[in-house]
């Protein structure tokens, strides 16, 4: 959609504004459906952080999500993208990575949504 949802912006809105990282969503995005709980921007910048500074190649990098200069100040406005953690892209019965991903996500983005995590069972 090219213009965000009113009423997952206003969800959005919230999980930056509580600090809960409790909300679980299941966004369509170009026909791929991601699933996981929502973060709110600094949460989910931290994490990002923590996982590339762990890294002997990635390390570098952990400076772009964890420094000032680039971004890590609230946001004047509301939220323009949504942060997921422990995420997972779903593709027939699996779920991309198994143990969840890192996703930054446009609201503009978002086709279709609901509340809730979706998981597959083979029974």
């Amino acid at each position: 959609m090219s213009i965000p949802d009113d009423l997952l912006v206003d969800l959005a809105t919230t999980v930056e504004s509580e600090q809960t990282n409790q909300m679980s969503l299941t966004v369509v995005v170009h026909g791929a459906v991601i699933t996981g709980r929502l973060a709110p921007e600094s949460v989910w910048r931290q994490r990002v952080a923590e996982v590339l500074r762990d890294s002997d190649r990635l390390g570098p990098f952990a400076k772009v999500f964890s420094s000032p200069e680039h971004g890590t100040r609230a946001p004047a406005g509301p939220p323009s993208h949504l942060h997921f953690h422990v995420a997972r892209i779903l593709q027939g019965t699996l779920g991309i990575p198994e143990t969840g991903g890192m996703y930054r996500i446009a609201l503009a983005d978002v086709d279709a949504w609901t509340v809730g995590d979706f998981s597959y069972s083979d029974k």
